[in-house]
């Protein structure tokens, strides 16, 4: 059954143009993030996820400590990351800021930890991308053990052992709910489900339901290691307006920037708007359009995969502040009601 499924929000912080095309400061960006989450849990929904970048386009590189801000401001709405990068981290310290934020928050610390897509971090804080791997698995292990709660033991390769240590404060609900973000790698399926942990599925693009496999890999992995099921989350772009021609329009030139600016580290060839609009349409991974078109590609997804929760990833280059307050407006108080009943259909189809 999918009616209980979960709607979070995800941003990264991009800087944004104002109304004018002017950019906007990132101090004034970090404001408008918090605005955007306090709206969140005005209108009920259930997570919150702010990303980690460092780098000019982005204006978050902390945001352990925007959550804690965004904490004091909200009520309901749970709060975490999106993802942190884990390898580029402290697992300890990680640890440390997630339970108080989940302290100051009354229980709604989430974390999603990963291995980003941007590796911006690496030299800024002194690894060498040549240990991606090793530092990736070694602080998984590190980070899984310190979930469990307890004096911890631990060895490996990257940092001296602990024996026996306590990590302060303690997580106060009792443990911290973090997943393992992935985007597609039947390795990183199979070690989510060896850790016992919830999986995170960033879809960006191409058909959602060609992750299909990889949801059937986590449940083999589980029931094979005698674990219960666990929640999978799906994490996709998308941006809605009152009519798909708006909601495409407003979007496009801000998205097909981004595009182009990341694209240019990495050899992507610019974003065509053929491109853009086919990601956009039924079967993309671009939830871009009208309160009924994205509610309708929702159902589609969440149905397909058997997901318990999808997090939109709303914030989308430089698109102003104010077009994406009224599209988290719109997902929540019309979008999500809409995919519910769409939910309790197909699953009385099926």
């Amino acid at each position: 059954m999918t009616q209980n499924v979960e709607f979070g929000l995800d941003t990264f912080g991009d800087v944004t143009v104002d109304l004018a095309g002017n950019p906007v400061p990132h101090d004034q960006v970090l404001r408008n993030v918090a605005a955007e989450a306090v709206l969140a849990d005005q209108i009920g929904l259930n997570f919150f996820g702010i990303g980690e970048h460092h780098r000019s386009d982005f204006a978050v590189s902390s945001p352990e400590v925007l959550l804690g801000a965004i904490a004091t401001q909200t009520k309901n709405i749970h709060l975490g990351s999106a993802v942190t990068v884990l390898s580029s981290d402290d697992p300890i310290r990680v640890f440390q800021k997630f339970s108080t934020l989940d302290a100051v928050s009354h229980g709604r610390a989430e974390v999603i930890v990963g291995r980003g897509s941007f590796t911006e971090s690496f030299p800024l804080f002194g690894y060498n991308l040549q240990d991606y791997e090793k530092l990736f698995e070694e602080k998984l292990d590190l980070f899984a053990h310190l979930v469990n709660g307890g004096p911890v033991s631990w060895e490996g390769t990257i940092r001296p052992a602990l024996v026996e240590q306590e990590i302060f404060p303690p997580t106060a609900s009792g443990k911290l709910k973090t997943w393992i973000g992935v985007g597609g790698s039947p390795q990183s399926v199979v070690r989510a489900a060896q850790y016992g942990l919830p999986l995170m599925l960033a879809i960006i693009g191409g058909d959602p339901l060609r992750f299909r496999p990889y949801v059937d890999l986590y449940h083999q992995a589980l029931a094979q290691l005698k674990l219960p099921s666990l929640p999978i989350g799906q994490h996709s772009p998308g941006f809605i307006a009152a009519t798909d021609e708006e909601a495409k329009n407003l979007m496009f030139p801000h998205y097909a920037t981004m595009h182009e600016r990341i694209g240019r580290t990495r050899g992507w060839p610019p974003l065509s708007r053929a491109q853009f609009e086919h990601e956009a349409g039924p079967e993309g991974a671009l939830f871009a359009g009208s309160p009924e078109t994205v509610a309708i590609k929702l159902a589609r997804s969440i149905h397909g995969l058997g997901i318990s929760r999808f997090d939109l990833k709303y914030s989308l280059g430089t698109l102003p502040h104010e077009h994406l307050m009224e599209s988290i407006r719109l997902y929540g108080e019309v979008v999500v009601p809409r995919v519910r009943e769409l939910l309790v259909e197909l699953d009385n189809e099926a």
